[in-house]
């Protein structure tokens, strides 16, 4: 064997040992092929994909690999197990594949060898990186890493498997900063990939590697002092020891990955570390020194590692080589029909197709206890350990389990991780961060940044009346129509109800002014009624007076029903109960302005003129100018009434309940008429402001409908710009201010005679002539 091992691979040297422990169990086994002995021979391929072809046409030409030989054309060979990385599989299969020479491999993970189409005689006894690969995107995901780095073997195995974990990474959401790749042999794209790596904004890297690019790459790492990184691995590199080393662990500690699971085999132990070198290299051993024959001699390299026995706690690689020679004990048996008291029929001449066929049908159990079986695509069912690199109490690294991955388990079981058991890059307990941009919280939505990738947005606060209740929502919800968005945008709240009441500031000073307005019409009142034999008040049509306070009194107190919240009947009572007391106030004193006119013109020879305009034509004119406006109401109501109405339109975020008009015809109906009449009294007031008498009530009547109109002018724009409940206000103040100017304009010169001035308040006075 010396002349095959030029340099030393302890990893495959392992696996060899391995295989050897198998068959010479298999082969002093007596249930299994109890008559029959199985052979081998072992090749080291160096790497080579070429010394892999001659190796195999060796072996099934029945030829020595090294051998100038002619080929037999008869083989000897049953099965081939190996090769240890995907691309050699994969020449391997495709070899052996026209001879139908079953291949069975221990850690050949490209999910392009499950084609059994092109590979229909390779089978392994490990998952493919299907599994693998999409077990990557999903601890990925677990652990919230929307943005991570990609580096994978420029191989079959590399690119397959980068490529599984790229579309798994899509389907969880997970954004691929950059996707590296290069080849062990090519040094300066490696140094490209250390450079893309450094500027990298991603604190999570993906390695789907194998152990000598991986190897490569952490030597590199190391020399330009990249740390602190997460690396997350494969099975073919996070559990190597080879990686270990004392710069190694700055570099990868913290590192997750997935591991093939761990397996017990039985005896295997002392047969690496006793029975393997004492049968193979019997040299002799005397105080602490070898004394070496010329074999001894000729196996230097191997003696060296003969304490050589990490591996063998966890026998991870070695129990899938331990699995496929039994796959292939069983199938001979199966073949050649062994029983246990007769033996095997070795007259049966078995052809390697059989072979093939045979391991499509194998299912049987280990002496440990583990199941062994292929599925249609020649791959084991997928299960994993997930492990991670940390300091052990000792200081030396530990590839410590902290949870599992069974794709045989149903969605939702399949993936278990015990967070609490984990130790972060740097030795930190903190999970940690990697995303292109920070979640964006409740009340904002997510807004892509343009030419980058999805994982790469904006945070946006959302529209007034939108909300977002979650993290890294796309888009912003409107609200219900009655609700609106809260400060913080994370949830909806009722708006805000709007309407003019008695308990604010503007509704507490208007109902005072009303008050005040009633309180001073009802002494007004009382003064009239106590001087109501004197001639100022009788010159003046008492009647008439008394019924104007009244209906100013119904006016100020009409202001009332325009404050607090809108209802059915307010709605129409507020309207119609305006309407028809100023009708009833501009109807007296149109009366009394007749009565002005009337009385002048009585004075004329031979007039009479009053006999046509007495106390009762004044009441009946009174009456009809008032029902007049009684029926336009009455129509109002009856056909389309005002009624109670959010308005939502003013404020998005207050809710204004007013009344809405119904009809605005009936509206403007209304208050045209009252303007008709307040204008016609103006006028008749207007022309009798200069008739000769000492106490000449039209000229106030005119001061009174000139203040009246410019009110009610002046309140037309203002109730069409007015906001809200502002609306309302400004409707109460020209309520109020044409009640006070009527009020005072009529009323206030007669009180100051009667309380100031009584020697004015004579018939003399009141019957002279002005000068």
């Amino acid at each position: 064997m010396n002349h095959l091992f030029y340099s030393l691979n302890l990893r495959e040297f392992r696996f060899a040992q391995t295989m050897i422990f198998a068959i010479e169990e298999i082969n002093s086994s007596d249930y299994l092929l109890p008559n029959v002995s199985i052979g081998y021979r072992i090749y080291d391929n160096c790497g080579s994909t070429l010394s892999s072809m001659r190796a195999a046409m060796a072996l099934m030409n029945g030829a020595d690999a090294t051998s100038e030989s002619a080929c037999s054309g008869q083989s000897a060979v049953h099965a081939i197990i190996g090769e240890s990385e995907s691309s050699s599989t994969i020449v391997l299969s495709r070899t052996t594949g026209p001879f139908k020479l079953p291949v069975i491999s221990h850690s050949a993970t490209c999910e392009c060898l499950s084609s059994r189409t092109e590979y229909p005689s390779f089978f392994r006894t490990i998952a493919s990186d299907l599994y693998q690969s999409r077990a990557l995107a999903q601890l990925v995901k677990h652990f919230g890493w929307s943005w991570v780095g990609a580096v994978n073997s420029d191989s079959d195995y590399g690119n397959n498997g980068m490529a599984i974990f790229l579309a798994a990474a899509r389907e969880e959401g997970v954004c691929v900063e950059y996707t590296e790749k290069f080849h062990r042999t090519e040094p300066e794209k490696l140094k490209k990939v250390v450079e893309v790596i450094r500027k990298s904004t991603a604190r999570v890297i993906v390695g789907f590697l194998a152990h000598v690019e991986m190897n490569n790459l952490l030597e590199q790492l190391s020399v330009h002092n990249i740390t602190g990184l997460q690396f997350i691995g494969v099975e073919a590199w996070i559990t190597a020891d080879s990686l270990v080393t004392p710069t190694s662990f700055s570099v990868l500690g913290g590192s997750l990955g997935f591991a093939v699971q761990k397996a017990n085999i039985s005896g295997f132990s002392d047969f690496v570390i006793k029975g393997f070198w004492e049968s193979a290299f019997p040299c002799t051993q005397s105080n602490s020194e070898i004394v070496m024959d010329t074999q001894c001699k000729d196996n230097l390299d191997l003696i060296e590692t003969k304490d050589y026995n990490d591996d063998v706690p966890e026998l991870r690689y070695s129990a899938n080589i331990y699995k496929a020679i039994y796959a292939v004990a069983h199938s001979l048996h199966r073949l050649l029909k062994c029983k246990n008291v007769s033996g095997c029929d070795k007259m049966i001449k078995v052809h390697p197709w059989q072979v093939v066929e045979a391991l499509q049908m194998v299912n049987f159990t280990i002496k440990n206890g583990d199941q062994v079986w292929f599925d249609s695509t020649g791959a084991a069912v997928a299960q994993y350990e997930v492990v991670n690199w940390q300091r052990g109490a000792d200081g030396s690294v530990e590839f410590k389990p902290v949870g599992y991955y069974d794709a045989s388990l149903p969605p939702g079981e399949k993936f278990v991780l015990r967070n609490k058991d984990i130790m972060w890059p740097g030795g930190k307990t903190e999970l940690p961060v990697s995303v292109c941009s920070e979640s964006c919280p409740p009340g904002t939505r997510k807004v892509l940044q343009k030419g980058k990738p999805v994982c790469c947005y904006d945070c946006i606060l959302c529209a007034e009346g939108e909300i977002s209740n979650t993290t890294d929502s796309n888009g912003c919800t409107k609200c219900p129509e009655d609700f609106w968005s809260s400060e913080n945008r994370d949830k909806c709240v009722l708006k805000t109800v709007e309407f003019l009441t008695f308990t604010e500031v503007m509704g507490i000073v208007l109902v005072f002014f009303s008050l005040f307005g009633v309180f001073i019409t009802i002494i007004v009142a009382n003064l009239f009624l106590i001087n109501k034999d004197t001639p100022l008040v009788r010159a003046n049509n008492s009647e008439l007076s008394f019924l104007l306070l009244f209906s100013l009194t119904l006016c100020f107190l009409c202001s009332l029903t325009f404050i607090g919240r809108p209802s059915d009947w307010s709605c129409m009572l507020r309207h119609t109960a305006f309407g028809i007391t100023f009708v009833l106030c501009i109807s007296c004193v149109l009366g009394k302005t007749i009565v002005v006119l009337m009385a002048f013109r009585a004075t004329l020879p031979s007039s009479n003129v009053m006999k046509w305009f007495g106390p009762t034509q004044q009441r009946l004119s009174v009456l009809a100018f008032t029902l007049i406006q009684v029926v336009i109401c009455i129509l109002w109501l009856t056909i389309n009434p005002p009624y109670p109405f959010k308005n939502m339109e003013i404020y998005m975020d207050k809710i204004i309940l007013e009344c809405a008009l119904g009809s605005p015809i009936g509206f403007w109906a209304v208050l045209g008429y009252i303007g008709l009449l307040a204008l016609l009294c103006f006028i008749l007031a207007f022309l009798a402001r200069k008739l000769p008498d000492n106490f000449n009530e039209a000229k106030f009547i005119t001061f009174s409908m000139l203040i009246f109109c410019a009110v009610w002018i002046t309140f037309i724009p203002a109730y069409v710009s007015s906001p809200g409940k502002f609306t309302v206000a400004v409707e109460i103040f020209a309520m109020l201010a044409s009640s006070y100017g009527l009020l005072l304009c009529v009323f206030a010169p007669k009180c100051f005679i009667i309380l100031f001035k009584p020697e004015l308040n004579t018939k003399k006075h009141m019957m002279a002539k002005c000068k």
